[in-house]
């Protein structure tokens, strides 16, 4: 449960938007970053595929470390 999954995207070096996988939800940190999150987390689809990210990437590779 000390894990945690983050996806950003980054445009001129500044965060637009984040995914968190302990929010559970894309969050804007502009205008077009906003739109986007609200876009994105009407999308059950995306919402999952982001979700199983952290077994993907974080579990699968938490033993290595």
């Amino acid at each position: 449960n000390d894990i945690e999954y983050i996806y950003s995207e980054y445009f001129n070096k500044l965060e637009i938007i984040r995914f968190s996988s302990s929010v559970g939800k894309f969050v804007g940190y502009t205008e077009l970053g906003v739109k986007n999150a609200e876009r994105l987390n009407k999308d059950p689809s995306e919402l999952a595929v982001r979700r199983a990210q952290k077994e993907t990437y974080c579990k699968h590779n938490i033993d290595i470390d």
